[in-house]
């Protein structure tokens, strides 16, 4: 087997994967009854934030309502005028407190755990009463301890951590999914977010 892909297996074998289960079973609660998910996180994390948000606004696998989830670096003009008028460590926090309320969720994402505007958002979380998850690489890390929760990925390679946290994005939405869907098989429809087709 190729070196990175046995690095990737040891990896997921490693990761506490169950946790993130139970944050998409919380999560589900959460959204269904009204709250938002926030997420952030810097280059590939912030793709991944994204990512995540968008499986819940659209769809996963299963159909059911939309739920409200916002990746904080995708408002690119509040981006820019914080990081101008604020500084770039204060992309997230402040628009975290804009736009959340106690009771709302907030996932990190970030490989070293020790990036500045992430940790302030999760500061700012919280203040104010967010619970916040992070997804981070090798413990331990500021942002973990700056997080409610946090799940490590015992991995050398920022790329190998960036694959992790999207099987672990993947496994969130599945539970939250799963948790959501009516009694029965889940439902497959029309698209997937990738053009795909299930019937």
């Amino acid at each position: 087997m190729h070196a990175r892909l046995a690095e990737l297996r040891e990896a997921l074998a490693a990761t506490d994967a169950a946790r993130v289960e139970e944050w998409g079973r919380t999560a589900a609660a959460a959204l269904s009854s009204g709250r938002r998910l926030f997420a952030c996180g810097n280059g590939g994390s912030a793709a991944e934030a994204q990512h995540l948000t968008a499986e819940l606004t659209g769809r996963f696998e299963g159909e059911r309502r939309p739920l409200s989830a916002i990746a904080l670096h995708a408002e690119t003009s509040s981006l820019t005028a914080i990081a101008n008028d604020y500084g770039y460590r204060q992309v997230y926090a402040r628009q975290l407190r804009a736009h959340a309320r106690p009771g709302d969720l907030l996932v990190c994402l970030s490989t070293s755990g020790a990036s500045a505007n992430v940790i302030a958002a999760a500061l700012a979380a919280r203040e104010l009463g967010v619970t916040c998850w992070a997804l981070t690489g090798a413990a331990p890390s500021a942002l973990a301890a700056a997080s409610d929760e946090a799940v490590a990925v015992p991995a050398a390679r920022a790329a190998t951590v960036q694959e992790v946290h999207l099987a672990l994005v993947h496994l969130f939405c599945e539970t939250v999914d799963a948790a959501l869907a009516p009694a029965g098989p889940l439902a497959r429809v029309a698209g997937n977010g990738d053009g795909e087709a299930y019937r």
